[in-house]
């Protein structure tokens, strides 16, 4: 919006309301706010003086309080907000934390909980999985054991070795003998 006459006026009575706030006293008028150099890109500096004395300013410190206590009533008054509304050498107000409807720790616990669960039940799942396969192998192993098939090699029947007892060959079985125990 455009910077005027009655946008300089609006500026200087809500500096003179938020000096009137700060110091509980009704001696500052709107004539007390000077604005000085003020550019076309709304740039200027502002001073204001005490009424009682008038040559006299007031103390920057005493400005600065006043317009931070009534920061907000300003950039409402300008439907500004503090990023776009600067005050040099005067901090910006800060909205107040926004508190999440479900407190952090909660949130913390229940995703801590379900990684546990998680973890517990793929431990679970995969123990009950190598039980089975290893019953599985098992029941195969047994299954093999007991089949004993005649193999043909080169179109003669073959003996399969009886893998419950073992095969013993009996070339080796006399040298046994031949040896005398200690």
């Amino acid at each position: 919006y455009a910077w005027d006459a009655n946008e300089e006026y609006l500026f200087r009575a809500m500096v003179a309301f938020a000096m009137r706030r700060y110091s509980s006293k009704s001696t500052t008028q709107i004539t007390n706010v000077l604005l000085c150099n003020v550019t076309d890109r709304v740039s200027f500096w502002f001073v204001v003086t005490d009424s009682s004395k008038n040559v006299t300013t007031v103390p920057g410190s005493e400005v600065e309080a006043a317009i931070r206590m009534n920061r907000n009533r300003i950039n409402n008054a300008f439907l500004l907000s503090d990023n776009t509304l600067q005050f040099l050498k005067i901090t910006s107000t800060l909205s107040p934390p926004v508190e999440p409807s479900t407190p952090v720790w909660i949130i913390v616990f229940g995703v801590v909980l379900c990684l546990i669960v998680a973890g517990i039940v793929f431990l679970i799942v995969s123990g009950i999985q190598k039980h089975k396969k290893k019953n599985k192998e098992s029941t195969e192993r047994e299954n093999l054991e007991e089949k004993v098939e005649v193999t043909l090699e080169n179109g003669i029947p073959c003996e399969a070795l009886d893998l419950k007892a073992g095969h013993i060959n009996g070339v080796f079985a006399a040298d046994d003998e031949r040896f005398t125990s200690l």
